[in-house]
């Protein structure tokens, strides 16, 4: 075992404050393994685990005592063994312990009856009484121990700010390294987020001795969300204000906007809410925004611009993953070459595009609904950490071409008259040479999806995002209307690339 995270716990509620804690740091095939003597609080932590894990405080949690083994089907399923009674270690195999873990988290109350059954790579957990309350000794792996140690340090960070014994919640993760929790104050009062956003060390070079992070100008710490919240909220846009922030950890607490999104209870889009959006965008583009932001005092923010480096970079997702993941080879030399040589004119085309603010991914997950808002504040806008100077009908691409639910024709033609009718009301605007910059912004984009969700299946483990690929090809398809982009569509055509392909 390696590492050590020693807790004083005060009360049977800083117990249960960190069986909640925990169940932000456990993954699927995880198992806890609780010990201590009777009434140390073993069960206590283990009943408030699989409550946060449920998200229902009332959750009828029965001690197993005399059935072994109490199974939860939730999100996460949890198993929780208590082998107190255990008659022989053999007989965790008939209550299936390895096949709990291969789905879910395990725990395991009195593991030292398990003999040497449990797996190596378990999390212990010792509880012993210490004065007027609990001693908790953990033990695990590299990997775990840094896992808990993540949400412990949340924990204090709540500590620090006021918001002792705040209920957390896990709320969601993205396609990044980004986790979101719902806070609940003790008081009672409206539910916070709070947005956990570790750090990373630098990856492997993919340009001129930079990591795709830097090349592609990602946001890689708090500072540009900051920024651009701050922005966005002084020009009557409604973007959730900033309550307390750790720049060092990446530890956000935040304004929750609410919790209607632009989709209906079947998934599908709201005509209105998107509508709205596209107002919202309008509004947006027609703003002057500066390109440094003083965060504080010692900190300048500087929007970058979406470059050519970026944009080509951002372009080659499809070479690099997309087509070995499809052909089961990778592209030929002389396809990168002409591939990228087409991306070079398409970018050249750009030149006199309108160019502005541009978030990068508005689109359903990122859109809040505020129904008892008026005007451009009904629109809840949440992810603009990676925002650019560049061309603006890059946002209204990734609207109108929703990367997650299906936009049908008619939706996507009523949205870019009413984008282009809005436009045209506000004074100057080169309509012509926006709508080519539209179709090359849709090309650059869905190329990059379509590389980028191979991506996060190969690299990252996450094979639920291939369910949107077809969506991708289809919506590339659109763009390839467009006569600026006859390059690309005959390369691609000669690529094998097609909007039927999945």
């Amino acid at each position: 075992m390696d590492g050590e995270i020693s807790l004083f716990l005060k009360d049977e509620a800083a117990t249960s404050r960190l069986g909640e804690d925990l169940a932000l740091a456990l993954k699927i095939g995880d198992c806890l393994a609780l010990s201590g003597d009777l009434g140390a609080g073993k069960s206590s932590l283990a009943r408030a685990f699989i409550r946060a894990v449920a998200d229902d405080d009332g959750l009828d949690v029965p001690s197993p005592t005399f059935t072994l083994v109490q199974s939860y089907d939730l999100p996460i399923p949890v198993s929780h063994f208590d082998l107190y009674r255990l008659g022989d270690s053999s007989e965790l195999d008939e209550l299936g312990l390895d096949d709990a873990l291969d789905i879910g988290i395990c725990l395991v109350e009195w593991p030292e009856m398990a003999g040497g059954e449990l797996p190596k790579e378990r999390i212990d957990l010792r509880l012993d009484n210490e004065g007027s309350g609990r001693r908790a000794t953990i033990t695990a792996p590299p990997a775990q121990t840094a896992r808990i140690r993540r949400v412990l340090k949340i924990r204090s960070f709540l500590d620090e700010h006021g918001y002792h014994d705040a209920g957390r919640r896990f709320l969601t993760g993205d396609a990044s390294l980004r986790a979101y929790e719902s806070i609940y104050p003790e008081d009672g009062s409206r539910r916070l987020i709070l947005m956990d956003w570790p750090r990373q060390p630098e990856g492997p070079a993919v340009l001129d001795g930079k990591p795709y992070p830097k090349v592609a100008h990602l946001a890689e710490d708090a500072y540009p969300f900051v920024a651009i919240s701050n922005v966005l909220r002084g020009s009557g846009l409604a973007a959730p204000a900033i309550y307390d922030v750790d720049y060092e950890n990446g530890i956000l607490l935040i304004e929750d906007l609410g919790t209607e999104g632009v989709l209906d209870t079947e998934g599908l889009p709201i005509r209105e809410r998107y509508l709205a959006s596209v107002a919202c965008l309008a509004h947006l583009h027609s703003l002057a925004m500066p390109r440094d932001i003083e965060v504080t005092p010692a900190h300048i923010h500087h929007i970058p611009d979406f470059d050519r480096t970026a944009m080509k970079m951002e372009a080659r997702l499809l070479l690099d993953w997309y087509l070995p993941w499809k052909r089961g080879v990778a592209a030929t030399e002389a396809e990168r070459q002409e591939y990228l040589a087409i991306w070079d004119g398409l970018i050249d085309e750009l030149e006199g595009s309108e160019k502005n603010l541009l978030l990068r991914d508005v689109h359903s997950p990122n859109i809040i609904w505020r129904p008892e808002e008026t005007g451009i504040r009904r629109v809840g806008i949440i992810d603009f950490q990676d925002a650019m100077i560049g061309p603006t009908s890059y946002d209204l691409a990734a609207l109108v071409q929703d990367a997650r639910v299906t936009i049908n024709r008619d939706l996507f033609e009523e949205l870019m008259a009413d984008y282009l009718s809005l436009r045209r009301e506000q004074g100057e605007f080169n309509e012509t040479e926006f709508l080519k910059s539209w179709a090359i912004m849709s090309a650059q984009r869905n190329c990059k999806l379509a590389g980028l969700w191979v991506r996060l299946k190969q690299r990252d483990g996450k094979p639920g995002y291939l369910k949107h690929m077809s969506r991708t090809l289809i919506y590339l398809q659109v763009a390839f209307e467009h006569e600026a982009l006859a390059p690309l569509r005959e390369w691609c055509a000669g690529a094998g690339i097609a909007a039927s392909e999945s």
